[in-house]
C-alpha cells in the first residue's frame, strides 16, 4: 500500500516545488518571495523524507532536520531584516 502512495506523493510534492519556484521568481512583493522560499523549504524536506522512506535507508532524516532548522533560521532572519533593517540587534 505505501509502495503505491509514495511515488504519487513524490510527484505531487515535485509539482509543488515547481510552483514555489515560479512564485519565488515572479512574486509581486518581497513578502511573497519570502513565503515562497519558506514553503519551498518545507516541500523539499518532504521530498527528502519521502525519498528516504522509499529507499528504506533511514539515515537521511538528520539531513532533513538540518535543512528544516536552516530554513527556519533563514526565514526569521529575512523577516527581521525587512521589519527592522538589520538582523543582529
Amino acid at each position: 500500500m505505501i509502495a503505491a502512495v509514495i511515488p504519487i506523493a513524490l510527484t505531487l510534492f515535485a509539482i509543488g516545488v515547481l510552483l514555489n519556484l515560479y512564485r519565488l521568481a515572479k512574486g509581486p512583493d518581497i513578502t511573497d518571495r519570502i513565503l515562497a522560499l519558506d514553503t519551498l523549504m518545507i516541500n523539499s524536506i518532504a521530498l527528502i523524507v519521502l525519498a528516504d522512506i522509499q529507499m528504506q535507508l533511514g539515515i537521511i532524516f538528520e539531513a532533513a532536520l538540518l535543512i528544516a532548522l536552516m530554513g527556519f533560521v533563514g526565514t526569521v532572519a529575512m523577516t527581521k531584516y525587512l521589519l527592522r533593517g538589520d538582523v543582529i540587534e
